[in-house]
């Protein structure tokens, strides 16, 4: 299980000039209606550029707080080496510039990976005395309990992650790390021996404070009755609602459900349009907006593949189409090869 690490938290006194900009893009719309001001004069690109003008403007007049924000800016629109010079400018007068570093040096983003030097940072972090550091502390928790569980900058410990993970998710707490309730979630049901009802009750919290790989998870568990009993209704509840909000694994499972119950026109509807995802463009897109692990994205559109190809070869709610049915075939096997066996039986019974 691949993990990723925990965005930085929302601080009370902070909000991100790209998030400014998303929440006012009504109020930049009233105003080119109403101004008739060139539209590329509000465009993205535009608006990233004034914003920096403001923020060098600010850094003049020495505000210690634009330093930071002109990092984050730079982090938020992939400009990594820029990030990384004016956090490790600040990273001993700021707390969200050293998390930003330490999430940074262990993924790797705009150098080559130092999981220790990233552990280090997180450490720091947790370990801070400082009140302006309190809101960072349950995300790098998350972050350090990721690195013990992977075995990056530190020796491998599940009981190490556990333990750290239990911290960062603070009894459901939903001003704690959401992240880590989740992945608590998915540990306790898939360690050996599994703790299935422990998986249910973090996956509940987690999903109660709006964690959309969570909701999905607990579809499947009502589906299986893993942890709770049965439940067919809350299953298809938990199922769409998720797949409604972005979760991909949820939409390849209804895919899965709708092909079973042969439901075969909303299958094929339903699952070409999730098989034809990029899996190199829009995976990582996916997760950033979802907030979902990439692996379980991957799993959804290989679901969707598997079933449209099945459908298109047995031209079940579609015209028959063998040699489409194979490229769809080809993929899901690409993106999920445990799917590999399941169709090695399948071709063979029906001889394509």
């Amino acid at each position: 299980m691949k993990l990723t690490s925990e965005k930085l938290p929302k601080n009370p006194f902070y909000t991100s000039l790209s998030h400014y900009a998303a929440k006012n893009q009504k109020l930049f719309q009233w105003r080119k209606e109403k101004t008739g001001i060139n539209p590329d004069h509000y465009s993205h690109a535009s608006l990233v550029d004034k914003a920096l003008h403001l923020l060098k403007e600010r850094i003049r007049r020495g505000d210690t707080l634009a330093y930071f924000l002109r990092g984050q800016l730079y982090f938020e629109e992939g400009w990594y080496e820029e990030a990384l010079e004016q956090f490790e400018e600040i990273k001993e007068k700021d707390h969200q510039a050293a998390y930003q570093l330490g999430v940074m040096y262990y993924d790797g983003l705009g150098m080559t990976a130092d999981a220790e030097k990233g552990v280090e940072y997180m450490k720091k972090i947790i370990d801070s005395p400082c009140p302006k550091a309190r809101h960072l502390q349950f995300a790098a928790a998350y972050n350090l309990g990721r690195a013990y569980y992977e075995g990056k900058g530190v020796k491998q410990s599940d009981e190490e992650a556990e333990s750290l993970w239990l911290f960062a998710a603070d009894n459901g707490n939903p001003k704690a790390s959401v992240k880590a309730q989740s992945i608590l979630g998915l540990y306790y049901s898939t360690k050996e021996p599994r703790e299935l009802e422990k998986a249910f009750y973090w996956h509940s919290e987690a999903c109660g404070n709006g964690n959309l790989e969570s909701q999905g998870a607990l579809g499947l568990m009502y589906f299986y009755g893993q942890g709770i009993h049965q439940d067919n209704e809350a299953a298809l509840h938990c199922l769409r609602e998720a797949a409604e909000c972005g979760n991909v694994y949820a939409q390849g499972n209804l895919v899965e459900y709708y092909c079973k119950m042969k439901f075969f026109t909303k299958c094929v509807a339903f699952s070409k349009r999730i098989a034809d995802y990029d899996e190199t463009h829009d995976i990582p897109m996916i997760a950033q907006v979802t907030d979902c692990l990439p692996e379980f994205i991957s799993r959804g559109i290989a679901m969707a593949s598997f079933y449209h190809a099945r459908c298109l070869q047995l031209g079940l709610g579609i015209t028959k189409d063998e040699a489409t049915a194979k490229h769809y075939y080809s993929k899901a096997c690409r993106l999920n090869p445990s799917l590999a066996d399941e169709l090695h039986t399948l071709l063979i019974r029906q001889r394509i």
